[in-house]
């Protein structure tokens, strides 16, 4: 059985939706400041990895934990909800069916509460 990932295109797909999301996010007034300074090319790398293990892709994530990446960030809850909306914004853009969108954003549903602290 395919995975996810392979559904929707492999590696290059998941680095399309990746570029989407993060231009997104980043003209976002609410969630900008998050990544002020912040390295893109490290974290657009980071979440090729892990939105392609999430996926079903068989090379591992090996980033930090969630809780330990975004601990000091006083993430709030709201700013997350935002964040997975506009991955389900850039997934559905690069052109995933809702209902692939849909499980997507269900395994992430699980970390919000170790990346939300504020």
């Amino acid at each position: 059985m395919d995975t996810i990932f392979e559904r929707i295109g492999g590696a290059p797909a998941v680095a399309a939706v990746v570029d989407l999301f993060y231009e997104r996010v980043l003209a976002d007034a609410e969630l900008s400041p998050y990544f002020t300074g912040a390295d893109l090319g490290a974290l657009k790398a980071h979440q090729r990895d892990f939105v392609g293990q999430a996926l079903g892709a068989t090379s591992p994530y090996e980033g930090r934990a969630m809780r330990e990446a975004h601990g000091s960030l006083a993430i709030r809850s709201e700013d997350f909800d935002r964040v997975v909306g506009h991955l389900a914004a850039a997934l559905a853009e690069a052109g995933v069916d809702d209902d692939t969108i849909g499980t997507i954003a269900g395994a992430l549903a699980p970390l919000k509460a170790d990346i939300v602290t504020g």
